[in-house]
């Protein structure tokens, strides 16, 4: 089915529609075990022919041409293989804006949204919306973090970190994209080792994997994400130290460090700020996500 979907122009798929793919490729992607076949397929189809969804509804009728079904055949191929939409497409949504993907950077997670939920409340919370605010983003990535709140907060300015130098140049590319470089710049850095500014917030979604746990997660994210960007070492915890050992060095006076956690380490995060001389809230400190668990940690000196 799949070499069907590819190579339209045999007998049987000559005047295939734009609709009729989508039905076929939505079938192929059932077979092969994905959770969500219509949706990636709509996605995939609408990428192999410049569409927009709306577009796509309205020209579904259309015939399906040559170089449209060659493209659409291979993401096909390559979402069977388990490869995410999003890295095949080349672009992520994240809280509303689109954000441009590559190997060398983790995927945007809507967990993520989380952490700038809590950044932007506290934000809120403090008045400091119209304050020329200076973020840090440790381990950037795509910058999306960065990024968001950069475009949420128009007085705000920011620095993003990361040890890949590809995942940077990443970062400065959606930066263009999205209207913020003039407020933005992006630093090779080890977490904190090469900091010695002060920023108002400091945020970071660390690697939080234990080790062992890699090998168990789902390909899409084990065969696709960087390695680096999931493996906290043994425990899971090991940029979380890393961080809190400089933290209270670079945050400004009431300044703030927000960290993304996994849904079960919101203690073990919260006891290692805490062991490094940060004050994290009984009460605020731990923030969670739309699902009602824990996300992130907030803390200050």
């Amino acid at each position: 089915m799949a070499k069907a979907v590819a190579q339209p122009m045999d007998d049987t798929a000559r005047g295939q529609t734009l609709g009729k793919a989508f039905t076929e490729a939505a079938c192929v992607l059932r077979q092969a075990g994905i959770e969500t076949p219509e949706l990636d397929a709509r996605l995939l189809i609408c990428h192999a022919a410049g569409l927009t969804h709306e577009a796509y509804v309205a020209r579904s009728r259309d015939e399906l041409a040559p170089d449209v079904a060659a493209r659409l055949g291979a993401s096909i191929e390559r979402r069977v293989q388990r490869e995410p939409v999003s890295r095949i497409v080349g672009a992520r949504e994240f809280y509303g804006r689109s954000f441009l993907v590559n190997p060398h950077a983790l995927d945007p997670r809507p967990d993520t949204e989380s952490l700038i939920e809590a950044a932007l409340d506290l934000v809120e919370s403090r008045g400091w919306r119209e304050r020329p605010l200076k973020l840090l983003d440790l381990g950037t990535g795509t910058g999306c973090i960065l990024i968001t709140l950069l475009a949420e907060l128009p007085q705000a300015r920011g620095v993003g970190t990361d040890i890949s130098g590809a995942a940077l140049a990443l970062a400065a590319a959606n930066a263009r994209r999205l209207g913020v470089a003039g407020r933005a710049s992006f630093l090779a850095a080890d977490w904190l080792d090469a900091i010695g500014t002060e920023f108002d917030l400091i945020l970071a979604n660390p690697p939080y994997l234990a080790s062992g746990e890699i090998a168990l997660l789902s390909r899409e994210v084990a065969a696709f994400d960087p390695r680096l960007a999931l493996d906290g070492g043994p425990d899971g915890l090991d940029a979380y130290r890393r961080i809190a050992a400089r933290a209270g060095e670079v945050l400004a006076q009431g300044g703030r460090l927000l960290v993304e956690i996994g849904a079960t380490q919101a203690d073990s995060v919260a006891g290692i700020l805490r062991g490094a001389g940060l004050k994290v809230d009984a009460e605020q400190g731990i923030r969670p996500d739309l699902g009602g668990r824990p996300r992130s940690v907030v803390a200050g000196v």
